[in-house]
């Protein structure tokens, strides 16, 4: 932690697998909002997964290791960010629980889920930021993940920040709250659960007209980026662009959209 108040926070940005894998612009999105916010990034390179797989398949000890070395990894800083409120939902609100019968790690998983925040919650509510310099000209729509709104009560601090961006018109989408049927491993359990949840979360989507769908969770993303892409496919209409919340503000918008070309 930082011993000087004048210093500018330290955040050790908690990047995710999916972020890391898969859509990388989301994580220099993330470094650009958090340094926008007054705070100095570093990104630990021996993070991993945040162990929510294993814990979600009930296998507890492989996800108390991972918690363990996670601990290690971000206790030293003064916040962790998370451009994802399932992975930031793990850390936060699961980790306490994986470890509540080793007392030692117990305090230290406390301690650094108190320091935990999800990307749009702590720019907005811990920083206070309240506009960004972005412009991008569509009508946007945006869903809210579960972790992200359930765990962690994201839902206002996106709004606020997109209602900045020049050039976006925002139209709330039917069902917002309803998930879109990803679930981590739920969508590997029961697929055609999953896909029926999908496909009415696409149809709600749809049925705003909006240009381009936003969220904060890379998995929900690339879920409901792909019934989007098919749907629209079969009917021969343009796709759907599907963006991460950070891009936009971050008005880092020139790498494809999640699912299209490169993607």
């Amino acid at each position: 932690m930082s011993d000087s108040t004048s210093a500018k926070p330290r955040v050790g940005l908690f990047v995710t697998c999916l972020v890391d894998l898969f859509r990388p612009s989301v994580g220099f999105a993330a470094v650009k909002l958090i340094e926008e916010a007054g705070c100095t990034v570093e990104v630990p390179g021996l993070q991993t997964c945040c162990g929510q797989p294993a814990y979600n398949s009930g296998d507890r000890a492989d996800a108390a290791a991972v918690a363990r070395r996670t601990i290690v990894l971000f206790e030293g800083f003064d916040y962790v960010v998370v451009p994802s409120g399932s992975c930031g939902g793990m850390i936060k609100e699961h980790y306490t629980e994986l470890l509540q019968d080793d007392p030692p790690w117990h305090a230290r998983a406390k301690a650094v889920a108190e320091r935990t925040w999800e990307l749009m919650a702590f720019i907005h509510d811990v920083r206070g930021m309240r506009r960004v310099a972005a412009r991008y000209d569509g009508v946007v729509t945006y869903h809210d993940s579960c972790s992200g709104l359930r765990e962690l009560g994201v839902k206002r601090q996106p709004r606020a920040l997109l209602g900045s961006v020049e050039g976006l018109k925002l139209k709330e989408l039917p069902g917002a709250e309803t998930c879109c049927g990803f679930g981590g491993t739920f969508c590997v359990k029961y697929p055609e659960i999953s896909d029926k949840m999908v496909e009415a979360k696409a149809e709600d989507v749809l049925a705003t007209g909006a240009d381009t769908l936003l969220a904060g969770d890379m998995g929900c993303l690339m879920n409901m980026a792909g019934k989007l892409r098919r749907m629209r496919t079969e009917a021969g209409a343009r796709p759907t662009r599907v963006r991460h919340v950070a891009e936009v503000l971050a008005g880092m918008t020139d790498e494809p959209p999640i699912g299209e070309a490169g993607q």
